[in-house]
């Protein structure tokens, strides 16, 4: 059998093969406890300790390979995904499975500095430059306008001062891109972020159980993301107050501390970002001795 061959056993995932969400998907199998090597061309990885092939291909590419069964899950932005799923006249061959917290971004319209812009409605008639014809004729008939979508394939921050659009519809990080081009985000189309998606098509018994595996650690390694370990000990009369203040905590554990039965040790998960502010409160409470440590793995 050949590298890209299908195995009925065999998880394949389809990845982007570069850009922004290529090393992001990789580091979280990997976080995940999964090796792969590589073909000579570097777009198919064999999955070595766990039955889990990936396909390196380009991100537009990834919702029709769930759609031709040629993939049974694959990591992309909900914007490729959306735009797929509009522009299709089926259903949906695909679902989300679980949002990833990566990939980050919205799709935004955009205009130039010096044009005035009160509401959508002020598109009407206009030029619009965008690689996501499908979302933005969506936004622009739920706002009910009517414009000219004109589609590009990459550089659309330039249309404008080409003269071949007189607006934009691009996805935006941080909107710099969008500053050196003279141009200003004025509405928000779509929030995105990576999920893991699956394809519709009914697993195996087999490929099934590999899936729950593979989520389940996916699900462990998403919540140690902001997760800490925070160690601490503190007087018996403060815990309730001690309680309140650990963020995202569960029941801690309570242990005692030899030689003192005034005081304890407090042992805690704490699934929530710890700031400087809830130490300082911690140690406001009467803690002491505060310690707080990463999780590296975890497993409900």
């Amino acid at each position: 059998m050949n590298a890209y061959a299908k195995s009925p056993e065999r998880l394949r995932i389809a990845l982007q093969k570069s850009g922004r969400l290529a090393d992001e998907s990789l580091g979280l199998l990997s976080r995940c406890g999964l090796k792969f090597s590589r073909s000579k061309d570097r777009l198919f990885c064999f999955g070595e300790n766990m039955p889990v092939d990936l396909l390196l291909v380009r991100d537009d590419d990834i919702p029709s390979l769930m759609g031709d069964g040629v993939c049974d899950l694959g990591i992309v932005g909900e914007n490729v995904a959306s735009e797929y799923a509009l522009g299709s006249d089926q259903d949906v061959p695909f679902r989300s499975v679980v949002p990833l917290g990566f990939g980050g971004c919205r799709l935004s319209l955009a205009v130039p500095e010096s044009e005035d812009f009160p509401s959508p409605a002020s598109l009407q008639g206009k030029r619009i430059a965008t690689t996501y014809p499908n979302l933005v004729r969506n936004f622009l008939e739920s706002k009910g306008v009517t414009a000219k979508i004109v589609r590009l394939s990459g550089s659309v921050e330039i249309a404008p001062s080409l003269g071949t659009a007189d607006a934009i519809a691009d996805l935006v990080s941080t909107g710099s891109t969008l500053r050196a081009n003279h141009l200003r985000e004025v509405e928000v189309i779509l929030r995105s972020e990576a999920h893991l998606f699956r394809s519709s098509s009914e697993l195996g018994d087999t490929k099934q159980e590999i899936l729950n595996r593979l989520l389940a650690r996916v699900e462990g390694v998403l919540q140690v993301k902001e997760s800490k370990y925070v160690m601490l000990h503190a007087p018996k009369s403060a815990l309730a107050a001690i309680r309140e203040i650990l963020p995202g905590a569960e029941s801690p554990t309570i242990l005692p501390l030899e030689g003192d039965d005034s005081r304890v040790a407090i042992h805690a998960v704490c699934r929530e970002t710890v700031f400087w502010e809830h130490l300082e409160d911690l140690k406001k409470a009467g803690a002491s001795a505060v310690l707080v440590l990463p999780v590296e793995k975890m497993l409900a």
